[in-house]
């Protein structure tokens, strides 16, 4: 199971995912926001694995995160759980899906998606992107996937199938690089096929350029 596999990365050093920190406590486990490692004592407590779902809806200034991905979360608290199952859980409700991604990843079991591909099945007001250039394309992902002010998750896919995603910084492209810059142990927070938003800033992107 995931959380057996997630208790198993703890043991194995882990302590990391997206801005997220967490420990090991006297009661169960901690989490936090990196940026407040040094000054739990401070923090506002919570202990409610719901409590995660809500601090993770808004940012610092009370406007509603679309991309769970944004370094943009909040700071100034700490999340008290007993279990590694709650861990697991209050983890899911700041970064869906991404330990479960990473593992399947590991095994084999879950490979990315080339942007021309899911460009290629947008139908409706979306079927724009399709005409989407290759330049376009990665001016487009340099500009909306950088880890500085937009996204920290690592990139696999590139603009055409079987064609790695040479136009980044190798570091965007590496599991290993921790993307807050932190140079943490983090577990690798992977993109596996372009996300909503930016199929949305595509089709922008194609308006803008037929007007």
């Amino acid at each position: 199971m995931i959380k057996d596999e997630l208790a198993r990365l703890i043991k194995e050093g882990y302590n990391a995912l997206g801005e997220l920190e967490f420990a090991e406590s006297t009661s169960g486990y901690l989490l936090y926001h990196w940026s407040n490692r040094n000054s739990l004592a401070e923090t506002r407590i919570y202990r409610s694995v719901e409590d995660a779902r809500q601090i993770a809806r808004y940012d610092s200034r009370g406007a509603y995160r679309p991309l769970k991905g944004a370094p943009n979360l909040p700071n100034g608290w700490v999340i008290e759980v007993a279990t590694i199952d709650e861990l697991k859980k209050a983890l899911d409700f700041f970064y869906p899906g991404a330990i479960g991604t990473w593992l399947g990843y590991h095994a084999g079991t879950v490979q990315p998606v080339c942007l021309r591909q899911t460009l290629n099945r947008q139908t409706g007001m979306y079927r724009v992107t399709r005409r989407l250039t290759d330049e376009q394309a990665r001016n487009l992902v340099k500009d909306a996937c950088r880890s500085d002010g937009r996204c920290l998750r690592t990139i696999l896919w590139g603009i055409e199938d079987s064609q790695p995603p040479d136009f980044l910084p190798s570091s965007k492209c590496d599991p290993s690089v921790d993307q807050t810059g932190q140079n943490r142990a983090a577990l690798p927070f992977l993109c596996l096929e372009a996300c909503n938003l930016l199929v949305a800033a595509a089709r922008t992107r194609m308006k803008e350029s037929s007007s």
